[in-house]
């Protein structure tokens, strides 16, 4: 388990728990986080194998994983469980989600300095071995994938318009759902 997917040592813990169940079910742990506050929450993103998942599909993982907790009872306070897909801007918690996200825009994180800086915004150019490729200003670089502290799409209008594409062609978007937008056909000169 890399750090990208559960980092601290108590994600970690329930990931062990936890990530039986979710593959079981035929789902991939993206990510895993136990966040304090004033209600602490267990946050867990999963998705298909394929890529997405459905709200319903969310619930059955909540359902599941709410039974293990209450067995395994790792936690002793009080807690919300958060179950959700990646989203849009996507954390990038495993090598292959930097293939698989080639030629999108991308902030990476190092637990390093690496050349006098910590931070690299650019477009992903897929891996070569174990290191993850980005094009930044000054060409593209290559840094190790257990280097990165953390990783995340950057949401751009081309990221959202090929979601959007990618949704459409599954059949997931049914534009049928939809009311039909109404414009003004009036002429800005038949105003005055």
């Amino acid at each position: 388990m890399n750090d990208l997917i559960a980092k601290a040592a108590i994600d970690r813990r329930l990931a062990e728990i936890l990530l039986p169940v979710i593959e079981g079910m035929g789902f991939e742990l993206v990510r895993l986080r136990f966040m304090g506050g004033k209600t602490k929450t267990l946050q867990i993103m999963a998705q298909r194998p394929d890529g997405g998942i459905e709200v319903d599909e969310c619930a059955e993982i909540s359902t599941a994983v709410s039974a293990v907790l209450d067995v395994e009872d790792p936690i002793d306070e009080n807690f919300t469980l958060e179950v959700s897909s990646p989203g849009i801007d996507r954390p990038l918690t495993r090598l292959k989600d930097f293939e698989s996200w080639e030629g999108y825009e991308a902030k990476l994180e190092t637990t390093e300095l690496i050349d006098g800086r910590r931070r690299f915004k650019g477009i992903l150019a897929g891996t070569e071995g174990d290191e993850v490729l980005i094009e930044v200003e000054e060409g593209t670089i290559g840094l190790k994938f257990d280097w990165l502290s953390d990783a995340k799409l950057v949401l751009t209008d081309d990221l959202i318009r090929d979601m959007l594409r990618a949704r459409k062609a599954a059949g997931i978007v049914d534009e049928d759902q939809f009311d039909e937008i109404e414009t003004d056909e009036t002429d800005a000169s038949e105003e005055e």
